[in-house]
């Protein structure tokens, strides 16, 4: 069984379209539709290697997320988002997220960052 992906988007067609990728790359596939809804799966499953998170979401945004999923466990995350923003950007490193693609992204390089960061 590959490692287990959180994907974080309130976009069920993104969230669909990440998952493919890297169900089709051996990964295991859990989602969220918001960064609340992602806090309370990296709380319940504890199997959760990485997480790829959007940032505008409603409940609570990627950036509130990351900051609430590294007090619960130190966690690769990667910001997936048509956000480019600098500001927003560094405010994510410096919470804890270890990348940021911007939408639409490649199905490619989306897996490639996943074996990096997951294994």
């Amino acid at each position: 069984m590959g490692k287990t992906v959180l994907v974080v988007d309130d976009a069920k067609p993104v969230r669909q379209q990440v998952g493919l990728a890297l169900k089709e790359a051996g990964y295991e596939v859990l989602e969220a539709c918001d960064g609340q809804d992602g806090v309370d799966q990296v709380t319940a499953n504890p199997q959760i290697a990485m997480v790829i998170c959007d940032v505008n979401m409603p409940r609570m945004n990627g950036i509130d997320f990351v900051a609430c999923a590294m007090k619960i466990r130190n966690l690769p995350i990667v910001m997936l988002t048509t956000e480019g923003q600098p500001e927003l950007v560094t405010k994510a490193k410096q919470l804890g997220a270890k990348g940021w693609i911007i939408k639409p992204f490649k199905p490619e390089l989306l897996v490639a960052a996943v074996k990096k960061l997951a294994g």
